[in-house]
């Protein structure tokens, strides 16, 4: 079983740390574009409570992120600085400008020791200028786009305001494989929406992984059906744009870059001054357990396949912000309790 910090190791050739950003744009949930108050489950700061802020350029919020890794490492025995990897995660990060963003995108990238770009998104705001943008920069640069998928119940979807259809993500997934297959996708899934079952949540993981079970453009596809519906399996890699792998001569064969796919699952918290704070308030909400949600994760792992990197299980939610659940503040003990629930699961995970 290998660590997701092995997993970008094995690309980065050493240790690699990302420095969350804020590219200064919004949601279409928010702006009145598709619908007003964002999320119900999202924050004032738009998931991006941990960035440097917007005031600052994005070189100076990377220094600022880079002092922050290096007050944590001092002190510890056996770690050392490595390379970064700069994390667009405030709001939907390709939301805006396509020229404004790219140069942003470059301007982290240009920095000492970043290696690697991550950008966290919207599957319906990725526009063909930023996808070319991107698609680009992954010819030479390590390059991660994260989709907010939460769930794939289009009731709950509407619940939670959310502004978007699976099709969306569905087409994003292509659209994003056909620009640059090297690209690593990463998906991420809420446990314990509103009004959702078990049903629902393992619903949603199958949903993930057969739409990534994909990797080549229609022209190259081996079915007559659409991908969308077709499930003969993985096909062959194309060769249009070849993986960013640093030190690709050493790389282990199973790690390949453009055959991997991400997923990130976290169990809902409720932060202040949103709508689900409301409901939870009223009442009209309650938290999963940690036990219930450990639960719903052994189901869930056994669904993924070995191509798949779990990126994440568990969130890292503002303690000065948080209502509930209590669980979740103690990451020490979470993400421990996790490497128990997860020595019988052979998958890339973050510890």
């Amino acid at each position: 079983m290998l660590t997701l910090s092995q997993f970008y190791q094995s690309i980065f050739g050493c240790k690699t740390y990302k420095i969350s950003l804020d590219a200064g744009c919004t949601c279409p949930n928010r702006d009145g574009t598709k619908g007003t108050g964002g999320c119900i489950f999202c924050s004032q700061a738009g998931s991006g409570d941990f960035t440097a802020g917007r005031s600052l350029t994005i070189t100076e919020q990377l220094e600022q992120g880079k002092k922050f890794v290096e007050n944590k490492l001092r002190g510890r025995s056996g770690e050392r600085q490595g390379k970064y990897i700069a994390y667009f995660q405030s709001f939907t990060s390709t939301y805006g400008d396509p020229r404004e963003l790219l140069a942003k995108y470059h301007e982290a990238l240009s920095c000492a020791g970043v290696a690697g770009l991550a950008v966290a998104t919207r599957p319906d705001c990725l526009s063909p200028a930023i996808l070319r943008g991107l698609a680009e920069i992954s010819r030479s640069h390590f390059v991660q786009i994260e989709l907010g998928l939460q769930t794939s119940n289009e009731t709950t979807g509407h619940l939670i305001n959310r502004c978007y259809t699976n099709q969306d993500y569905i087409d994003t997934v292509h659209r994003i494989r056909e620009a640059a297959p090297s690209i690593h996708i990463v998906t991420h899934l809420i446990f314990g929406l509103p009004g959702e079952s078990e049903e629902d949540m393992l619903n949603s993981v199958k949903f993930v992984v057969e739409q990534n079970l994909y990797h080549a453009s229609p022209s190259q596809h081996s079915c007559s059906e659409t991908r969308s519906n077709c499930s003969t399996g993985a096909v062959s890699q194309p060769s249009a744009v070849a993986p960013y792998v640093s030190g690709s001569d050493d790389i282990d064969p199973d790690l390949r870059l453009y055959d991997k796919w991400g997923l990130k699952i976290t169990s809902l918290y409720i932060i202040k001054n949103t709508r689900l704070a409301q409901l939870y308030e009223a009442g009209e909400y309650e938290p999963l357990t940690k036990e219930r949600y450990f639960a719903l994760l052994q189901k869930a792992l056994p669904l993924l396949p070995q191509n798949s990197v779990v990126h994440r299980l568990t969130g890292d939610p503002p303690k000065s912000q948080l209502l509930a659940p209590d669980w979740t503040t103690d990451k020490k003990r979470v993400l421990n309790d996790l490497l128990t629930l997860l020595k019988s699961h052979n998958k890339i995970l973050l510890l």
